[in-house]
């Protein structure tokens, strides 16, 4: 029996749901293997320099940010962390060396950014000759060494232009794997079909009107949700709203409490996103890899914004939108309406929609047949 690490942490959610399914996927697959999920931040409790001065751990410091829209100067921040984890990185690796003499995985595969040297190193001086992967939950590697470090293990890349990058820090291609896309939830794969009209007027909605889901990740964007809410209400487009509020109950509590002159529904925390993407036409949100992948896989275009608070790591997707033909990105969401009504022009809102079903994307049972090819390789 084979034991493979995956390696996550809850910074944004987004890593986590990217393990949990890929653990789901590795079990449906049958695999003789035991998986072991590593939160990170536990392991590095006892030197997150974060959580000493101010109580919180890193990844709840980051979660608050998300929250509340305080990402303006994100660019800067990113590089000051970059620094201070290169300033930890010895404390870091032994860390994780005592950690990994104590598991004894056979495979430690990351789903985690920033943190890829430290781990490889901590691997390769634990568990000599043990494969260690790096699995991109973005769609490249943005900004450089954000993902990919020019140290020798394996990759498996979500896009193009990810491959390319790895090549271009001198991975070879046969450690190099490229799947269909990011790892969607397995629910993404398994839902029923549904009677649009009928589900709308049962939760409220017409039946007939185009409709927008809006979502900002787990944990919401209170002011831009408040705005996209009220600008599109009060825009006079045929158009109606669905409002997923993750787990940021004060913003669930305000849109609720808001009278709107269009149909709306407003949700919080949920696990059946497919369900609602069924009920839509159309995605607004954050440029997110995962919000993105998933809207795309239900056949939904995209409005996405890009500006200076727009988070470094997410910028690059705004750019893959628009060369993939598949939504709209805004400088901001005061020109929301704008960018609504020239999406839902009949030819424009054809032409996305046509190639956001295009997509195929299969990367969360790809990547277990890669894996299990790789632990073979290294017992060869």
């Amino acid at each position: 029996m084979k034991r493979i690490a995956l390696v996550y942490f809850d910074a944004g959610g987004g890593h986590r749901n990217a393990t949990v399914a890929l653990e789901a996927a590795i079990r449906q697959s049958n695999l003789p293997w035991e998986i072991q999920l590593v939160n990170l931040q536990e392991i590095l409790d006892p030197i997150d320099f974060i959580r000493r001065y101010t109580g919180l751990r890193m990844q709840d410091v980051y979660n608050r940010m998300l929250q509340n829209g305080w990402t303006l100067g994100s660019t800067q921040l990113m590089r000051v962390l970059q620094g201070v984890i290169r300033i930890y990185h010895r404390k870091t690796v032994r860390l994780l060396e005592r950690y990994w003499q104590g598991l004894r995985p056979d495979l430690v595969a990351s789903l985690v950014p920033h943190f890829n040297r430290d781990l490889c190193e901590s691997v390769r001086d634990a568990c000599p000759g043990k494969p260690f992967v790096t699995i991109l939950t973005d769609i490249a590697d943005y900004p450089p060494h954000f993902w990919i470090e020019r140290q020798e293990q394996f990759l498996i890349c979500g896009s193009e232009r990810a491959v390319e990058q790895a090549r271009g820090l001198g991975h070879a291609n046969e450690r190099i794997f490229r799947t269909s896309g990011m790892i969607l939830n397995p629910r993404f794969y398994n839902y029923s079909p549904i009677d649009r009209a009928a589900e709308r007027t049962k939760v409220g909605l017409d039946g007939t009107r185009m409709t927008g889901l809006v979502l900002f990740g787990g944990q919401g964007a209170r002011k831009k949700m408040l705005e996209i809410d009220r600008r599109l209400s009060q825009s006079g487009l045929e158009i109606q709203l669905i409002l997923i509020c993750g787990k940021n109950e004060r913003l669930l509590g305000e849109l609720r409490a808001q009278a709107r002159p269009i149909p709306r529904l407003v949700e919080g925390f949920t696990t059946n996103m497919p369900y609602y993407m069924q009920l839509a036409d159309f995605f607004i949100g954050k440029p997110g890899p995962g919000s993105i992948a998933e809207a795309l896989s239900m056949g939904l275009p995209v409005i996405v914004e890009k500006n200076a608070w727009t988070l470094p790591q997410e910028r690059y997707n705004t750019v893959w939108v628009r060369e993939k033909e598949v939504g709209l990105v805004v400088r901001n969401f005061a020109t929301v309406v704008d960018a609504v009504a020239q999406l839902l022009e009949p030819e424009t809102f054809a032409q996305f929609r046509c190639n956001a079903k295009k997509m195929r994307n299969r990367a969360l049972f790809e990547i277990p047949d890669i894996l299990s090819g790789i632990l073979s390789e290294s017992n060869n």
